[in-house]
């Protein structure tokens, strides 16, 4: 086995020559001198301070020497490096410093000069939703009526022809006021309105009734204690379930595009008889293909509310003349037009106020 090679001559290894070490500490302090900023400062300290750096490739060849020569070369190589290291430092609280300063000129705001930068905006969409389907039957020569809504039980119950005995009636659907014996509720529909109207009106009336209406129903993405309605009254001679058909096939074509229809399915209303629940084409499958929709879940139809002609119970209980008068009467859910509109899946959007869903809808719909 051969000895340590004493006679090995550490200046032949160029790296660690004096001139050589000298020159990369001397290059790196002037490039660190001459960066202008933090960015062009982390570049230099990649070039001159990195692993790949001329003195990081030299402290490498150390490793080589005898031992002898390793002091040397080491104080060498470690003064060069421990220089640089601590120009860097230096450089970087400098252009910091410089940084600070700049940004608090270039981003000084003058908190007391009038702003123009005022945020748009925006109507609920509740309340433009109300006001764009009373602009459908207004156009079409209707009236809008309004009612309040804290209603006198007689006229939100026993005039609908809703008995004392309804299921409707009890605390579980109901929001009644105290008192108890005031027979004051907040209106479980917008009906109470229609009633007004043909105690206040002779016929004809056409009328459509928008309105937020209180039911105590769980707050869940389908359901809501208050919610909102539309109905519409229509009180004439010779007024049958046709017209009641083309007066929902318009609204649905003017709320949800050319080419939506409606369908009607045997139901029980107890202010209206015959009654019907109205269904709408699909409007995302429009009923074609419809097994692969997702909306209508492969029916092709989407369940829209509940309509019917006039109970003659409630024509008479308002004063109404029933061998000259007849009428139909519709009503649905505003909220429930909206979603199905403009694709809000959570009920409980409408209601908590964010900015950041109204403001999607702007002014108008």
């Amino acid at each position: 086995m051969s000895g340590p090679n004493t006679d090995y001559d550490p200046v032949e290894v160029t790296p660690l020559q004096a001139e050589e070490v000298a020159a990369a500490r001397d290059a790196a302090l002037s490039a660190i001198a001459g960066a202008p900023d933090l960015a062009a400062l982390k570049e230099v300290r990649i070039a001159h301070a990195g692993d790949r750096s001329p003195l990081a490739l030299a402290n490498r060849e150390i490793g080589a020497l005898p031992p002898q020569a390793r002091k040397e070369a080491g104080q060498r190589v470690g003064q060069a490096r421990g220089a640089v290291n601590q120009a860097l430092a230096e450089r970087q609280v400098v252009l910091e410093a410089e940084r600070e300063e700049r940004m608090l000129v270039e981003e000084t705001v003058d908190v007391t000069l009038p702003t123009d930068r005022v945020p748009a905006g925006s109507r609920h969409p509740v309340t433009t939703g109300s006001e764009l389907i009373a602009d459908i039957f207004v156009a079409m020569g209707w009236e809008v009526a309004e009612g309040p809504v804290l209603e006198a039980e007689w006229l939100n119950f026993d005039a609908l022809n809703l008995g004392p005995d309804h299921p409707a009636r009890t605390m579980q659907d109901t929001f009644w006021t105290e008192p108890a014996d005031h027979g004051l509720v907040l209106r479980t529909h917008t009906s109470p309105v229609q009633a007004r109207t043909m105690l206040t009106r002779t016929p004809p009336i056409y009328v459509v009734c928008p309105g937020r209406v209180f039911r105590t129903d769980e707050y869940d993405a389908t359901h809501s204690p208050v919610f909102h309605q539309v109905e519409g009254l229509v009180v004439d001679e010779g007024i049958t379930m046709a017209h009641l058909k083309g007066t929902l096939d318009h609204f649905a074509t003017a709320m949800f595009g050319e080419g939506i229809t409606t369908r009607f399915r045997p139901s029980y209303f107890p202010f209206t008889e015959p009654s019907a629940e109205v269904d709408l084409v699909c409007f995302v499958c429009r009923g074609v293909d419809s097994e692969a929709c997702r909306t209508c879940r492969g029916e092709g139809w989407i369940e829209w509310g509940g309509c019917g002609i006039v109970n003659p119970r409630v024509l008479v209980a308002c004063g109404v003349y029933t061998e000259r008068f007849t009428g139909f009467a519709f009503g649905m859910g505003i909220d429930r037009t909206l979603m199905f509109r403009h694709g809000v899946e959570d009920l409980r959007a409408l209601f908590e106020g964010d900015v950041r869903f109204s403001s999607a809808f702007g002014t108008e719909l």
